[in-house]
């Protein structure tokens, strides 16, 4: 059966992601990918995307509102940017997007399918019945609006969709993975995430399958006349309850845009702080030495090295990963273009001298990874609130940037010189 990851909450955000962050979003992302291809697998990118927690973190390591539905927007609309001059190396290929985009998915798969040979028309019905199942079969209230495809030249894929309850003003985001689905109608989800809205009608829960027998036997025997007279004679059923589901794993997102201490696991953050702080000398000392590239992008760079080699338990708290590039909207803090630009610099060279032959580059990030997981175990560090607070107070330094415009030194402060 498919994989089912679980469950979170997703505040609804309008608004539209700035040039200058989406230009940014979209190489960085496309890095990203291309690392976890030659390192894993393009196969393992699907089963990446497929997690909800993952993909969360993704974004937010990306300089998105960590918290809000439009994080699936906007890292879907990066990857499909960034990803298409690399689909003939990496054969991935990202389809569709939101409102008429979303309706465009058929074709797009046909065309990917004459350029590489797999089924594009069988891709195709597959798109429309996954968008039919969170449509029909899973009726939740929430309004679909947004469908991503993302397709391997293997013909493996993932789906990304998500709707909108603007009643509530939340959104759910539904994640499907072709990995051993064998059954569109059965528990096909790889994950739903969105908060409960009490009882809903899903009609593709496993313990639905008499449901779905019936009414179908029903249709066949009596007719939807015969249905509303059956109906009508119907009592209350006083059935047992269904039995026991095994928990998943929820990742609840707050409505409130700032980051606290709470929505952050201190211990894995100092981890990823004392990682740069004494790895990043010893790994990075040529990048050190180039100018502009200093202490603040390594720090960046641990987090986006747990992006890529992380474990699926790692990415419980995605505000954290917030901490690398700050937020469109201001929170944590502006992001620290200089650092940003840096960040996106390393890994495309990274990524070139691999190509090369000479993965040491990557091989640091990788180091850089496990050593954050080793020291976080006994290590201290600065709270959230200093961190964020020392983040701000410098953020002009850093070229720091939001919707709201470019930051100045504080007033009667002294302009800090820092590299990043």
């Amino acid at each position: 059966m498919a994989k089912r990851a679980g469950s979170a909450d997703l505040p609804l955000h309008g608004g539209r992601v700035p040039a200058w962050l989406g230009e940014r979003m979209t190489k960085l992302g496309a890095a990203i990918s291309q690392a976890i291809v030659m390192e894993y697998g393009r196969d393992e990118l699907l089963r990446r995307l497929a997690h909800p927690f993952w993909f969360q973190s993704f974004g937010a390591v990306m300089g998105m509102d960590w918290h809000s539905s439009g994080i699936t927007t906007s890292v879907l609309g990066s990857l499909k940017r960034g990803l298409a001059p690399l689909s003939g190396e990496l054969g991935i290929h990202v389809c569709g997007g939101r409102g008429k985009h979303s309706r465009k998915t058929p074709d797009e798969l046909v065309a990917v399918g004459e350029k590489v040979g797999v089924d594009g028309a069988a891709l195709g019905q597959a798109s429309r019945l996954v968008a039919k199942v969170d449509s029909a079969a899973v009726q939740d209230g929430f309004d679909l609006y947004l469908h991503g495809f993302i397709v391997t030249d293997g013909g493996r894929w993932v789906v990304i969709q998500q709707g909108m309850n603007d009643a509530r003003g939340q959104a759910r985001r539904y994640h499907w993975l072709s990995e051993d689905i064998t059954s569109f109608v059965e528990a096909p989800h790889a994950a739903i995430d969105g908060r409960g809205q009490g009882t809903i009608v899903n009609l593709t829960d496993r313990r639905a399958d008499a449901s779905r027998r019936g009414q179908l036997a029903l249709l066949g025997d009596i007719g939807p006349d015969g249905i509303v007279r059956e109906l009508a004679r119907i009592d209350p059923p006083k059935a047992a309850p269904p039995p026991a589901q095994a928990m998943l794993p929820h990742l609840v997102l707050p409505d409130h845009h700032d980051v606290r201490a709470q929505d952050v696991i201190a211990r894995r953050l100092h981890g990823n702080l004392a990682a740069a702080a004494e790895r990043g000398p010893e790994d990075f000392a040529e990048l050190l030495m180039v100018p502009g590239v200093g202490a603040r992008t390594v720090r960046a760079l641990a987090m986006v090295a747990e992006v890529v080699h992380g474990a699926p338990c790692r990415f419980s708290d995605p505000a954290r990963f917030s901490l690398a590039h700050g937020g469109k909207d201001g929170h944590p803090f502006p992001v620290p273009i200089t650092v940003y630009d840096k960040t996106i610099g390393v890994m495309r060279s990274a990524i070139a001298t691999a190509k090369l032959g000479r993965e040491e580059e990557l091989a640091a990030l990788k180091r850089l990874d496990a050593q954050a997981r080793r020291l976080e175990r006994h290590v201290t560090g600065p709270s959230v609130e200093a961190l964020i607070a020392e983040e701000r107070a410098a953020s002009h330094s850093y070229g720091g940037r939001s919707v709201f415009g470019l930051e100045h030194p504080p007033v009667g402060g002294e302009a800090r010189q820092d590299r990043g």
